[in-house]
């Protein structure tokens, strides 16, 4: 008696199943619809309204996708992917998206089909797998201290950014700042700490080609006490503390009650003498530079200015960390443990200048600084925070070579290599899975088809084209150059990619299409709001195809 019924409900659940998806996967298309237009050297770029009010002019992916507050689970998924893309390579924000939306578009033709997801997800992972495969085999080893090479490589990696037309100083830049910070691991490892030893300051004012990379550190800070002490010192030896140079306070409130007028002269003095004993300590080491961390009161000050040492209070712990890498000093907790090898040596100058209307302390000319400052200079305020996007990305490509020295092509050309290879590939493949690896094979054409479109040439003729270069698998190296649009061999073109990019471009992209394509409910923990009068609390309902008709159906 109940088999229709059965048969009902179950598709009943597949029709809402295939309504999710479909919303889904708009959703995802709609974010890579975006930012489409942002990949590639001809690239438009875009200007966002920020909650604050304030504007950003820029054409990074990811900068973009942080401003976009949407509404749809799906399309805040997607733009989780550049972010993840950003914090592990540092690049590749666009491609991640538009590949990643292109692979759930051309999975939509077989959820309709009712092809269930999880035979789309085998296929791509088999796809996955085999174009980590053939980028490993086209892949080309470059040695990282041929600098004319490794400059070629950034400029090609950041040539589809909006600093492209200053791309030699950008790169140069990037590559100074990287391997200054770069520590040798032993065993072939280099470990480059980006985000803790570089530091970018931006000052307005000056030109762009002003920028440079320090040998050392800059901050914004003067000294204590800039009339009597020097803001020149050539090859300063500096302390570093993160304790007070003041007397100690109470731990908690402290009331002392005096008997006699003497005995608050006693406790005056006994302040005194702390702070006169703490400075001893310090001056023991004939220091030239003590930074603080903590304050510093100004009787210390006077007693260090008296000794012909300059001072600086209230410093950032993180740059006093990179002080601490670049002149060899150790930050220290207790004066009195202070030992001759705390004291910075490294240092070849120290000096306060004044740049703007503020002053900032320079400690550069650095031995082997461990750490450095890039001074990024330029007209306003939004240029140089595109400046900074763009050189934070060519930085983290500086980074991801030295980890691992390989490269690919660029211009499109990778992803037709791969794309050709797996649909060769797929007419072994059996069974059921055949046509969505195909599919996966197709949405990797993706990447080049946004690039010709963003070149403004005629799409079909230039991908019939391509396609033709890359049937037999032989010409991996040819591709699109985004400023003309010419189909050329991106060896001659320098037209490179690194090789950590594109694989984790190509992971976070299926990886992140495999898990939208296995959610078949939406379901939320969000109350409405009731109408007033409205009876009690109402059952909890299932929102399924997303809201798509406003059709609720509750669980039986």
């Amino acid at each position: 008696m109940h088999a229709p019924v059965l048969v009902l409900r179950d598709s009943l659940k597949r029709e809402s199943g295939r309504k999710v998806h479909h919303a889904n996967i708009q959703a995802a298309k709609a974010v890579a619809d975006i930012i489409r237009t942002t990949l590639g050297p001809r690239s438009m770029l875009k200007m966002l309204l920020d909650a604050s009010g304030g504007i950003v002019v820029t054409n990074d992916g990811n900068a973009i996708l942080r401003e976009l507050d949407l509404a749809h689970p799906a399309a805040k998924s997607m733009i989780e992917l550049s972010r993840t893309q950003d914090e592990e390579v540092g690049d590749g924000t666009t491609s991640v998206i538009v590949l990643g939306g292109e692979m759930l578009h051309v999975a939509e033709a077989f959820i309709e089909k009712n092809y269930h997801p999880t035979v789309i997800c085998r296929a791509y992972s088999k796809a996955l797998e085999d174009a980590i495969a053939v980028i490993d085999k086209i892949a080309m080893s470059i040695d990282v201290n041929d600098r004319p090479t490794m400059l070629g490589l950034v400029k090609s990696c950041i040539g589809t950014k909006f600093t492209s037309q200053f791309g030699d100083l950008i790169a140069d830049l990037a590559i100074d700042a990287t391997s200054i910070v770069g520590v040798d691991l032993g065993q072939g490892m280099r470990e480059v700490d980006i985000k803790k030893y570089i530091k970018v300051e931006k000052v307005p004012g000056g030109q762009l080609e002003d920028s440079k990379v320090l040998k050392g550190v800059m901050f914004n800070k003067d000294v204590v006490a800039p009339g009597k002490m020097k803001r020149k010192i050539v090859n300063p030896r500096i302390i570093l503390l993160d304790c007070p140079v003041e007397y100690k306070k109470g731990e908690n409130q402290t009331n002392a009650e005096l008997v006699r007028e003497e005995d608050w002269e006693v406790l005056l003095k006994m302040e005194e003498e702390y702070i006169e004993n703490m400075c001893a300590q310090i001056l023991k080491l004939k220091p030239d530079l003590v930074i603080t961390e903590k304050g510093l009161s100004d009787l210390a000050c006077h007693y260090l200015s008296k000794a012909g040492v300059s001072a600086i209070r209230r410093l950032r712990k993180t740059d006093n960390n990179r002080i601490a890498k670049a002149c060899g000093a150790t930050i220290v907790n207790r004066p009195d443990e202070l030992q001759e090898s705390d004291v910075g040596t490294g240092a070849g100058l120290f000096e306060v200048k004044k740049i703007g209307d503020e002053f900032f302390a320079f400690i550069v000319d650095c031995k082997d600084p461990k750490a450095c400052t890039v001074l990024l200079r330029g007209a306003s305020k939004d240029l140089l925070n595109e400046v900074e996007r763009n050189l934070q990305d060519a930085m983290s490509v500086a980074r991801n070579i030295l980890k691992n020295p390989k490269l690919l092509p660029g211009g499109g050309a990778t992803e037709l290599t791969v794309s050709a290879a797996l649909k060769q590939k797929s007419s072994s493949i059996e069974g059921i899975e055949k046509w969505p690896y195909e599919a996966a094979a197709i949405a990797f054409e993706a990447i080049p088809r946004t690039l010709a479109q963003n070149c403004g040439v005629n799409v079909i003729r230039t991908m019939t084209a391509l396609q033709g270069k890359h049937a037999n698998g032989e010409n991996a190296w040819i591709g699109i150059d985004g400023n003309t649009g010419e189909i050329t061999d991106m060896k001659e073109r320098k037209i490179w990619d690194a090789y950590n990019v594109k694989a984790q471009t190509f992971k976070t992209a299926i990886e992140s299409a495999c898990m939208l394509l296995r959610i078949d409910d939406i379901v939320s923990g969000i109350k409405k709001k009731q109408a007033p009068g409205a009876q009690g609390p109402s059952k909890p309902k299932i929102e399924t195809e997303a809201d798509a008709d406003s059709e609720q159906i509750l669980p039986d």
